[in-house]
């Protein structure tokens, strides 16, 4: 797993052993981020169920203002803290170590992109969806990107949401959403 572009391009990135997190693959984030080229500079990004930070670094490499990153895990947030320093990205980044809900119910920050990868098994995408919009977390211009698996039901959107480029990459299915 490694940067793709930007000032840290090339960067080899360290991720979680085991099961517990599940790395977005480079030739998935880079599919991602060529349809996200448009929105990325200069945006204040949030990385939920960051994992690894790969999606949150990738933004800060290709010139996001600022990303914050959220994970339950104390793993995966000594990794996440490990990959944007490697990436020389500190100044620009923020961390939390707390479950998605508590965050969304915390922050009063505005997005403009957010990165929604979390564990397939659970319930996770509609709840974060109603939360990002009912706490008022999102820019009118805001991108949330899904990623979810091809072989599940797609995850239930709601109403204020639309689909702006739906694409699959084997099983690994991302969805890009704006506000109606």
């Amino acid at each position: 797993m490694r940067v793709i572009s930007g000032t840290a391009r090339g960067l080899k990135l360290s991720s979680l052993d085991g099961l517990d997190t599940r790395p977005t693959l480079d030739r998935v984030k880079e599919a991602l981020f060529s349809m996200l080229t448009p929105y990325i500079y200069d945006a204040n990004v949030l990385d939920l169920f960051a994992g690894s930070g790969a999606l949150g670094v990738e933004a800060l490499s290709r010139g996001s203002k600022h990303v914050v990153f959220v994970d339950a895990l104390n793993s995966a947030m000594d990794i996440v803290k490990e990959n944007v320093t490697k990436a020389s990205v500190s100044d620009r980044a923020t961390f939390h170590l707390k479950k998605a809900s508590d965050y969304l119910n915390s922050s009063l920050e505005k997005f403009d992109i957010v990165f929604l990868d979390p564990p397939y098994s659970g319930n996770y995408y509609e709840e974060c969806l109603v939360k990002l919009y009912q706490n008022k977390l999102l820019s009118e211009t805001s991108v949330i990107a899904l990623e979810w698996d091809s072989e599940l039901a797609r995850p239930s959107i709601p109403p204020y949401y639309e689909i702006l480029k739906e694409r699959r990459y084997g099983r690994v299915m991302i969805t890009l959403l704006s506000l109606v």
